[in-house]
């Protein structure tokens, strides 16, 4: 699948970088134009349809590259975030399930950041009205990046899209190889494709626990431990799981701080 790409940086010796590195290593995309700064790009955004808009940002002081995506009625493209801010930058990144490049570039991460806008491209054409709860995921991303409002809301990448969902109502997650099995507390689930180690890094911390190497649970779902049987979790909805035995004593330290 060839994509239609615009870059947008206000340093034209970064845009000439990322041209490079994607003419070398991912010929699947296609650089239509190149624009450096907003108003620039807005134009070329409308002009030439692009499929994917690589974009710098500038975090926590700039605020141009958001409010670029806020300027735009016609959103039916992909975003992948340019930016140097690592630390700050990346828990929000994954909880939005947003494709992202951190500067300076290296060759192996953009083409698995291009692999996996392909394979998101090719679920949204599929499924264009996803196009809405994206762009909502990057509103949520602006939320905690440039506004600094603090939200329970996550984006979770699944074989149809991308959903929006309150924290709150996850019950536990599960590992299914390199995906992980969401369970919501009224029974529905999705299969989202991120691992479940990504999952225990983004989720509030004082409110999912990773139990196992293959559970991660929401403690406010806990009913009852019960360790006749080895170590087990029931949860509220009747579904029980393993503690593994060398997480119990952590555990029980964290559930009994919560009581």
């Amino acid at each position: 699948m060839e994509l239609r790409a615009i870059i947008v940086d206000d340093e034209d010796l970064a845009r000439k970088n990322l041209a490079i590195m994607l003419d070398n290593y991912c010929p699947e995309i296609d650089i239509v134009g190149e624009a450096g700064d907003i108003n620039e790009a807005e134009e070329k955004i409308i002009e030439l349809q692009p499929d994917v808009v690589f974009l710098d940002i500038r975090m926590p002081s700039g605020s141009e590259g958001f409010d670029l995506l806020e300027r735009l009625e016609d959103r039916n493209f992909l975003v992948v975030f340019v930016t140097a801010f690592k630390d700050y930058a990346i828990r929000a990144f994954q909880t939005n399930a947003v494709h992202y490049i951190l500067k300076p570039i290296d060759d192996e991460d953009l083409r698995t950041a291009v692999d996996k806008l392909i394979a998101t491209k090719e679920t949204f054409t599929k499924h264009p009205e996803n196009y809405d709860n994206y762009f909502n995921a990057l509103q949520n991303l602006a939320d905690r990046l440039v506004h600094n409002k603090v939200n329970n809301r996550i984006a979770i990448s699944h074989t149809k899209g991308v959903k929006i969902v309150e924290d709150d109502n996850i019950a536990y997650l599960e590992a299914s190889g390199n995906c992980s099995m969401i369970y919501f507390k009224d029974g529905t689930r999705y299969l989202d494709t991120r691992t479940l180690k990504v999952y225990e890094e983004i989720l509030n911390s004082n409110k999912f626990y990773r139990i196992h190497k293959s559970y991660i649970i929401n403690l406010d779902m806990i009913k009852e431990y019960i360790s006749e049987d080895g170590y087990i979790i029931q949860l509220k909805n009747d579904v029980q799981l393993p503690v593994a035995r060398n997480r119990v004593s952590a555990f029980l330290k964290t559930i009994k701080g919560k009581a």
